[in-house]
């Protein structure tokens, strides 16, 4: 009896402890989205287009933290998928009658769709291989959309416009307010749909292909087809931010998607945290602010403190910021915990 009650006394502050450790994190993101939508009616237009392109970068970031944190497959091609998002944003608007917030979801499922048929090939490839697979995609890519028999269709090196819009149902907003609102519903939609797939079965399967692919073959998981569904979901993920991208810049042209986009994303993904999901939010300020602050401390040498800024992150957060935010939780629930 004294065991059982020694048992109960041990388990029930632990219970406890979780329960107010997850309404922590749940007041949390509540507050957190509570400021976000204020932000466009406290900052100005220029601040808020760069925080419209930090909630359009985390959206990519978070695709790619999906194929390549929870999947283990290396991907320094996903510039390729935004800018196919972008110019199918771009385009539709150009040729069709479709209304520019339809054109995000067509975006994203025409990635979905090339992201699956290039990751079915890409499945005989691992590691390195994988890697420079993807990177020749992200360089072949702005060559691609300069083609000639494509000119009429992409604006060749000339790019295209992208139609500006207003607010709906007349509401009184700003375009960048109304647009900065746009790509926060995407993402707050798309980062719960992510939560709920890598938590499911389904993201367990696919964190055991990362781990352990030969246990998770005998399991009866179909590794191929699991590779490529990740594949073509991380390419969604990617698409819908590069059509949100080509609303904000309303403009689209070959050199924009260069493959120096793809290793930003890759930076980003990794600076923030690979394996979370709340690690592309991080990673999305990190590309964004970054690079501009850099430049504003020394014009002649930008790179050269990027460098050292991407040193400094990696050496003293060596698993993103998310990871070192969540074992300075650890640390101040143990505490708490006496």
């Amino acid at each position: 009896m004294a065991l059982a009650q020694g048992d109960l006394s041990q388990t029930f502050p632990k219970a406890s402890a979780a329960a107010t450790g997850r309404a922590l994190r749940v007041a949390a993101i509540v507050a957190l989205l509570i400021l976000a939508c204020l932000l466009p009616f406290v900052v100005s237009s220029y601040r808020l287009l760069q925080f419209t392109m930090v909630v359009i970068y985390s959206i990519a970031l978070l695709g790619l933290n999906i194929l390549t944190g929870y999947n283990g497959q290396i991907s320094l091609g996903h510039g390729a998928f935004y800018a196919i998002g972008a110019y199918t944003t771009a385009i539709l608007l150009e040729r069709s009658g479709i209304p520019y917030w339809a054109t995000i979801p067509i975006a994203g499922i025409i990635c979905l769709a090339v992201g699956f048929l290039f990751g079915l090939p890409a499945l005989r490839l691992e590691g390195h291989y994988l890697a420079l697979s993807t990177f020749a995609l992200a360089v072949a890519t702005p060559q691609l959309l300069k083609f000639r028999s494509l000119e009429s269709w992409t604006g060749g090196v000339q790019g295209t416009y992208v139609p500006s819009f207003k607010a709906p149902f007349g509401l009184p907003l700003a375009w960048d307010q109304w647009l900065y609102l746009l790509a926060l519903l995407f993402a707050v939609v798309l980062f719960a749909l992510a939560r709920n797939l890598l938590r499911g079965n389904t993201g367990t399967a696919i964190i055991a292909i990362r781990d352990h692919p030969i246990a998770a073959s005998s399991m009866g998981i179909n590794i191929s087809l699991y590779k490529s569904v990740t594949f073509g979901v991380s390419a969604m993920y990617t698409g819908i931010a590069g059509a949100l991208g080509a609303l904000v810049a309303q403009f689209v042209s070959p050199d924009s998607f260069s493959i120096f986009l793809s290793l930003g994303f890759l930076v980003g993904s990794v600076i923030g945290g690979v394996a979370s999901i709340s690690g592309a939010v991080f990673g999305a300020f990190f590309i964004q602010f970054i690079p501009n602050f850099a430049d504003q401390i020394s014009k002649a040498a930008t790179w050269a403190v990027y460098g050292a800024f991407l040193i400094g992150f990696m050496y003293l957060m060596p698993t993103g910021v998310a990871g070192f935010l969540a074992r300075i939780w650890k640390r101040a629930q143990r505490w708490r915990s006496g």
